[in-house]
């Protein structure tokens, strides 16, 4: 244990004092707390957009047009679909298009018939939903004229019609609806996390290895050390890369989460067991695939081959990454509950099911015991090839290979 100390050491000091970790690190805080200030700015200074007939608080076009070739709009009820916005009517629809063309109108629409329009607009961004409101306007005209030609009392119509609903929702469980989001994030982190620090693992074995510094380091320290050592301090450093700029996004978000309201909650809104399942299944699983990747580090002698040699952990990294993703819409599935008890996919599934689906203590214990006695098991082994390994040079070292040498041994 105090080699494995004198390795952390060393190595925590080598990512401290590095100006690129730290500069990120300070860089990316700063960025996370910057943008969930800019709200409470803005209406700090009351500034406002410059306002024209056309165009609102935003700079958006609030003028859309319409041509009547059917004679049939009801002009009147339009101002009822889109209210703030200013109705401009044309006599032809060319004259109305190239309105559009030069942005003059957010969109525009040719009534052809009752039944039916044609939709105009310039770009059309992901959430337009006004072709939505101009269709709902369009089912009036539908019914409007029905009554008219029924002899219908057109009031009482419309009340009956749109008598409304009342639905009370009461989830007693999980809303996966509001949860989905911010789950998704979360897996695309630790995702993120593991083969990045897993890659500057490995490339730190290679380069060792490369150089034949390795030779200097395993006489006066065991390679097992090193390679705990190495993981140990990896797991650390991203730890409080990773937490700093989490609570500096969380935190700030926290303190103007007002100003925001709703339209980021679903990402930022996480609840403190969902993290807490997060942060020790994350770390289990960080350490299996950074005990993996030292491992496959020692197997090559160049830098150039590492690709080759991490190719292994990194498919294993990507098929959990797939999987998970896939099955978040169904994490009451057999597949997702399967991954969240497998020490290799663990580490994301299991909290998809905590944040999502219905999942049992004893589950959630049990899968962590598995995952922390597989983090034992694989850093042994780990360390093993990487004993095997690091003083072997020449091609890259085929990972069954370096197994088979580890059964003759045994």
């Amino acid at each position: 244990m105090k080699k494995i100390g004198t390795v952390l050491k060393f190595e925590l000091g080598s990512y401290f004092g590095n100006k690129t970790y730290l500069i990120s690190t300070i860089l990316i805080c700063l960025l996370c707390v910057g943008i969930m200030f800019i709200p409470p700015m803005l209406d700090k200074d009351g500034k406002e957009s410059t306002k024209t007939e056309e165009t609102g608080e935003d700079g958006e076009t609030t003028a859309y047009g319409i041509y009547d070739a059917a004679d049939v709009a009801d002009t009147e009820a339009l101002a009822v679909y889109f209210p703030g916005y200013e109705l401009k009517t044309y006599e032809d629809e060319s004259s109305m298009k190239k309105a559009v063309e030069a942005e003059e109108l957010a969109f525009a629409f040719t009534v052809k018939s009752v039944n039916e329009f044609d939709y105009y607009l310039y770009n059309k961004s992901m959430f337009d939903e006004n072709i939505e409101i101009v269709r709902a306007y369009m089912s009036m005209l539908v019914k409007k004229n029905y009554c008219e030609l029924n002899n219908l009392d057109e009031e009482a119509f419309f009340t009956m019609e749109n008598t409304e609903i009342k639905a009370n929702e009461n989830v007693l469980g999980k809303d996966s609806t509001e949860n989905y989001w911010y789950c998704y994030v979360l897996v695309i982190i630790i995702f993120m996390i593991i083969v990045m620090y897993g890659t500057q693992i490995a490339t730190a074995v290679a380069n060792e290895k490369s150089n034949r510094s390795i030779e200097i380091l395993v006489t006066s320290t065991s390679s097992i050390a090193l390679l705990f050592g190495k993981v140990f301090a990896g797991v650390i450093a991203s730890i409080i890369q990773v937490g700093l700029v989490g609570a500096s996004l969380l935190g700030s978000y926290q303190c103007n989460k007002d100003y925001w309201g709703d339209s980021i909650a679903m990402f930022l809104d996480i609840p403190t067991n969902v993290l807490v399942t997060f942060a020790v299944f994350g770390i289990g699983g960080f350490l299996i695939y950074a005990f993996m990747y030292g491992a496959l580090g020692a197997l090559v002698s160049k830098i150039e081959d590492l690709n080759k040699s991490a190719g292994t952990a990194q498919m294993l990294v990507m098929i959990v990454y797939f999987v998970v993703l896939l099955q978040l819409t169904n994490v009451d599935g057999l597949a997702i509950k399967i991954c969240s008890f497998l020490p290799i996919s663990s580490y994301s599934a299991m909290f998809a099911r905590v944040a999502m689906g219905n999942v049992a203590t004893w589950e959630v214990v049990v899968s962590a015991i598995i995952l922390y006695a597989s983090v034992i098991l694989v850093g042994i082994i780990g360390g093993k090839i990487f004993r095997n390994s690091t003083l072997r040079y020449g091609n890259p070292i085929k990972l069954s290979t370096a197994l088979k040498g580890l059964k003759k041994k045994l």
